[in-house]
């Protein structure tokens, strides 16, 4: 996880149960409202081209990230410098509700930093727009929620035996390489399948032999009724 996101964690050394659910519940609503956003979006787009490069992104992104949690590579730290950009006002704005006295205002915060620039998110965010439906792609970004949820609540609260178990070397380059194979994976099935995807665009439809079939208007003025 992003570091900046651990750093803002434990805001005025509040420990406090409620007040740290709260501040993660928002956190992983406000991925999930990203998430169906992006779903809603790329679902309008109905091109296949449009689905097969966006297969293509997430898995990218997926081994930049992969590599970027091993420090092999860096780059996706330039994804994070131009989000940066973005988040810089809603940073302003979140200032407001520090320090956390409640839940409400932990429940803000939360919405606010799930817009943190993140390469683990931006990865997340893309390849949950696969889903390209508002729906699948919002559960999947809660999924990615709850499954940042140990980490997040152990540096919130403190957990200095499960910190030091996260941050073993080992687990990290675990981790990286899940990430890269699921990155490879997802390329894979791209490639392999991308024909399949254009056979399913519309306007095109298989025959009784296998071949495709363009069922396009076309001009029949010129057919011979004879």
């Amino acid at each position: 996880m992003c570091g900046g996101i651990a750093a803002a964690l434990n805001l005025g050394q509040h420990r406090s149960l409620p007040l740290t659910l709260s501040y993660h519940s928002g956190r992983i609503f406000s991925y999930t409202l990203l998430g169906g956003l992006l779903g809603l979006i790329a679902g309008s787009i109905d091109l296949v081209s449009w689905t097969i490069a966006l297969r293509y992104l997430a898995g990218i992104l997926l081994i930049g990230m992969g590599l970027s949690v091993a420090n092999w590579w860096q780059g996706i730290k330039i994804l994070e410098r131009a989000g940066s950009k973005l988040w810089q006002p809603v940073q302003r704005f979140s200032a407001r509700f520090l320090p956390i006295r409640n839940p409400m205002q932990g429940l803000a915060l939360g919405l606010c930093w799930g817009l943190m620039p993140c390469g683990l998110i931006y990865s997340a965010l893309a390849w949950s727009a696969t889903a390209q439906s508002a729906l699948g792609s919002a559960s999947l970004m809660f999924c990615f929620g709850l499954g940042t949820l140990p980490a997040m609540l152990a540096v919130s609260l403190g957990a200095d035996k499960l910190q030091g178990f996260l941050r073993r070397r080992g687990l990290k380059l675990f981790i990286a390489a899940m990430l890269v194979l699921s990155g490879i994976w997802t390329i894979y099935l791209v490639t392999a399948h991308g024909e399949h995807l254009r056979h399913k665009a519309p306007g095109m439809a298989p025959t009784e032999n296998g071949s495709i079939m363009d069922h396009s208007p076309k001009d029949h003025s010129k057919m011979s009724h004879n």
